[in-house]
């Protein structure tokens, strides 16, 4: 199904390896067939949550997954036996995040968008067409000393402490360092991590995956103490540099709240919008599920996340965020 025009990135069936051997969860890779082909794949990952209750998302704690087919039946047999397993499971609900509007008639979520660029055929094209604000911030990083480097997973420890440190920062769960070991085991030759230095010290890191003709930074940060120096601008236009080089033509922001500032940010470099769907299947009775953790309800969580400790986060938090989807 990889040729497929809706295929993404998360339709591998490496990433309910992923759920599985990072947090342990039960993964339920479905796949229809057409005469001995396959038509049709729906990655599911089953989560029991203390706080959120039992539920299915294909995919969590990435951007896409969804159900992906060939044909009306194809889809239609795959919805079938998603609600069969939504019954044997007990679970309240199935999240499919697809790209583009609801395309199933279900209960819909379409809060989130994705930020994609269209690569031109060099470098030199692409820098051309970036505003100019954007270009002196990455002239003002350079000029300031920051160097950037790209690499495996020996640049995986400086990149998750200075994920953690971000996290702390939102007042977010961080997810474990084994989550990104098993993402990079599983593909190695789809994944790498860029960094950007101060001398020594590595103030903001990204782990990028490439699939097709897309090349996608699903996870980035830098530490807010580097911030007025620009190492995200040139971060990214490292990335995207890269991208260009390497014939890619699309880059891939990730998804972001409309209007917000990592949505902001992504605009500039003159990223345009798509929008994301997130579609359910409810069992008998079963509200729509609210599984956002940055909703109002939380937030007396998030002020009292900023101000602990970042080793404590990082003990306590993997085991929280492996049941936020």
């Amino acid at each position: 199904m990889a040729a497929h025009a809706e295929s993404t990135g998360y339709h591998r069936m490496g990433w309910t390896r992923v759920a599985q051997r990072a947090f342990g969860h039960a993964a339920y890779p479905l796949a229809a067939f057409d005469g001995g082909r396959i038509a049709g794949v729906l990655p599911l990952v089953h989560i029991r949550s203390r706080l959120f209750g039992r539920f299915l998302v294909s995919l969590p704690f990435v951007n896409y997954g969804g159900l992906l087919a060939d044909s009306a039946e194809a889809a239609q047999a795959l919805i079938d036996e998603a609600e069969g397993l939504l019954r044997r499971t007990g679970a309240g609900s199935i999240e499919l995040r697809h790209v583009g509007p609801p395309r199933l008639g279900l209960s819909a979520k379409s809060h989130k968008v994705t930020m994609l660029l269209d690569l031109p055929d060099d470098p030199d094209t692409l820098w051309r067409g970036l505003r100019d604000k954007v270009r002196n911030q990455v002239r003002k990083a350079g000029k300031s000393g920051l160097t950037v480097e790209q690499g495996g997973a020996g640049l995986l420890g400086p990149f998750y402490d200075v994920f953690a440190v971000n996290m702390r920062d939102l007042g977010t769960p961080v997810y474990s360092r084994r989550f990104f070991e098993t993402i990079m085991d599983e593909f190695p030759g789809a994944t790498r991590i860029v960094a950007v230095r101060d001398g020594d010290a590595v103030v903001a890191a990204a782990l990028c995956y490439t699939h097709g003709n897309t090349f996608e930074v699903p996870w980035a940060s830098s530490l807010r103490t580097h911030r007025d120096r620009c190492p995200n601008n040139l971060m990214y236009w490292h990335c995207m540099e890269t991208a260009c080089r390497e014939g890619f033509t699309v880059f891939d922001f990730g998804r972001s709240s409309r209007d917000s500032g990592p949505w902001r940010f992504k605009a500039q470099w003159g990223a345009r919008e798509v929008p994301l769907s997130w579609e359910y299947l409810l069992a008998d009775g079963a509200p729509l599920p609210d599984l956002n953790p940055s909703s109002a309800r939380f937030s007396l969580a998030v002020r009292v996340w900023r101000h602990l400790p970042v080793a404590l986060t990082r003990f306590i938090g993997p085991h929280i965020v492996r049941s936020i989807p």
